[in-house]
């Protein structure tokens, strides 16, 4: 009997990389405990193998191994079996290296330690994700689209604009920014506002397509085309025909692939591997990319005709650190978040974590933000979010006297705009009188 995501009765095919035994047989325990299917590894060699005898739905895996890296093991297994998902697992000195690997095609990553309820929900999170790309490709895409929060400083308000005045438009549009800045939901926005909403959304993750399979990918096959071909697929064009085709990190495309690409935006016709039919398709072209692609343009490695067609209106996503005056806006949304899918009561974040917040760089952007509140919302024991669920590497870069001198700035300013009524400041602050009169005391405030 073969074991499939949730998307039925059955639970999903879960492999579990680690050179790690100990930790390797706890979380094996700790899965088949909720029923998912485990397989372990402790020899990142024996992945190859292992995912051509039989199709896991996720492989979780440790990113620092001997012989054979984390990141290296995303390459062999999205070449393999493209429809898996990769969950990386690091130690938070790691967390740059991590976001990278989203980009080779991992899924998410999740710092170790890690609580139970932490990967289960991740797991959870990537099957989900499974069923909204089957959907997608089934021409079945009757999802919800995901709104991208809008925030409230300067840039945002601009990017808002830039979304409403492209969407109701026909032109292709090269969507540019950082890992995790949320550049699907924006591409989404656009979808959202245009006037095909009513057709599909398809999106597409150009970097996690092994070379010899894009053709059938983007343009589809008929039976027998290729040994693997057993049945007619339909591709990504004709999936999204009358509605939008997101594609995602264009710059992971290989040069002869931006050659149809560029010849199938052209002609508007696809022709499925295999076939001697001819496909017309009309789809609106949405691309982003955390690259430079007018450099990868002038080094030779991505076609100029390809890149001007594809930016006919480019949106330049801003970094969370150039939108600071939305950080905490945005981290309420994720506690909002957070609350509803861990079935959790957090009011919010003592005065001391909104400091740290402010003062941190997000290099993960948005991405790294959800992630860092949703483990700290699965750990708080009270009513706020405290210092002790924030990874210690996010606030430890920061000077101690630029924390000191920020928290003291922010309760004065409170303090002073309620009259220095403290019942009142303690409320804004959301932190009970004792907490307030402990801090006046520490910062010396009378």
């Amino acid at each position: 009997m073969n074991s499939v995501t949730k998307f039925g009765k059955w639970m999903a095919n879960i492999l579990v990389v680690d050179d790690d035994v100990t930790f390797c047989l706890m979380l094996k325990k700790l899965l088949e405990k909720h029923n998912y299917q485990v397989t372990i590894t402790f020899s990142p060699e024996e992945v190859k193998r292992i995912i051509r005898k039989k199709f896991y739905e996720v492989v979780l895996t440790d990113l620092r191994m001997p012989n054979l890296s984390g990141m290296e093991l995303i390459w062999v297994i999205k070449t393999e079996s493209p429809g898996t998902q990769v969950i990386m697992m690091t130690g938070y000195a790691d967390i740059a290296t991590a976001i990278q690997s989203i980009k080779q095609g991992a899924f998410n990553y999740i710092p170790k330690p890690f609580q139970p309820e932490e990967v289960l929900n991740m797991i959870k999170e990537a099957l989900n994700d499974t069923s909204k790309k089957h959907e997608a490709k089934n021409h079945n895409n009757t999802l919800k689209p995901n709104y991208f929060l809008e925030g409230t400083s300067k840039v945002s308000k601009r990017l808002k604009e830039h979304i409403k005045l492209v969407a109701p438009t026909s032109l292709s549009v090269l969507i540019t920014g950082e890992s995790g800045t949320g550049k699907e939901y924006i591409a989404r926005s656009i979808h959202t506002l245009s006037a095909c909403a009513i057709n599909p959304f398809v999106a597409v993750d150009c970097g996690a397509i092994p070379k010899e399979l894009v053709a059938s990918e983007f343009f589809g096959h008929v039976k027998g085309s290729f040994t693997g071909a057993i049945a007619d697929k339909i591709g990504h064009f004709e999936a999204a025909n009358g509605g939008t085709l997101f594609l995602d990190e264009i710059g992971n495309l290989p040069y002869n692939t931006q050659i149809q690409l560029l010849r199938t935006l052209q002609e508007r016709l696809i022709k499925p591997v295999g076939s001697n039919r001819e496909v017309l398709v009309n789809v609106r072209i949405i691309a982003a990319t955390n690259e430079n692609l007018q450099s990868a343009k002038e080094q030779g490695n991505f076609r100029e005709d390809l890149y001007h067609r594809l930016n006919e209106f480019q949106i330049e996503v801003p970094s969370l650190r150039e939108r600071r005056e939305d950080i905490m806006l945005f981290a309420r949304h994720f506690l909002d978040q957070a609350n509803t899918d861990l079935k959790k009561n957090v009011s919010g974040f003592e005065p001391d974590v909104e400091v740290v917040f402010m003062n941190y760089g997000w290099p993960g952007n948005l991405r790294e933000m959800k992630n860092v509140i949703r483990r700290a919302t699965l750990l708080a024991t009270g009513k706020q979010i405290s210092i002790n669920e924030i990874p210690s590497e996010i606030y430890n870069h920061q000077k101690v006297e630029d924390q000191f001198s920020l928290l003291y700035e922010l309760i004065l300013n409170v303090l002073e705009n309620v009259g220095y009524n403290k019942s009142k400041a303690a409320r804004l602050l959301k932190i009970d009188r004792k907490t307030l009169y402990n801090k006046l005391k520490l910062y010396n405030i009378e």
